[in-house]
């Protein structure tokens, strides 16, 4: 599954939900130096969606606060929990 998420660094904590424009918000408390926000927005999103971390995959934006991953898996579970955290807030 291919998803659009949207970085909020050094956040107070960690949260995955919400939606800004069609992105999913994913917070996280690592600053955005060195990659670190990027790697913990993806071990959050692996988190949020109960895959490991390893099947969570960025496909572009590696420099840039709205990114694209790719998801191991196309299924319906997977499909659900999008749509819930993205009503999220």
């Amino acid at each position: 599954m291919r998803l659009t998420i949207r970085v909020r660094p050094g956040s107070s904590r960690t949260r995955v939900g919400g939606r800004r424009e069609d992105a999913l918000v994913v917070a996280v408390t690592a600053p955005a130096v060195d990659g670190r926000a990027t790697r913990a927005a993806l071990d959050a999103v692996a988190q949020a969606f109960g895959v490991r971390p390893r099947a969570v995959h960025l496909v572009s934006g590696d420099r840039s606060r709205t990114k694209i991953v790719d998801i191991d898996g196309e299924d319906d579970a997977l499909t659900r929990r999008r749509e819930e955290l993205l009503d999220s807030a």
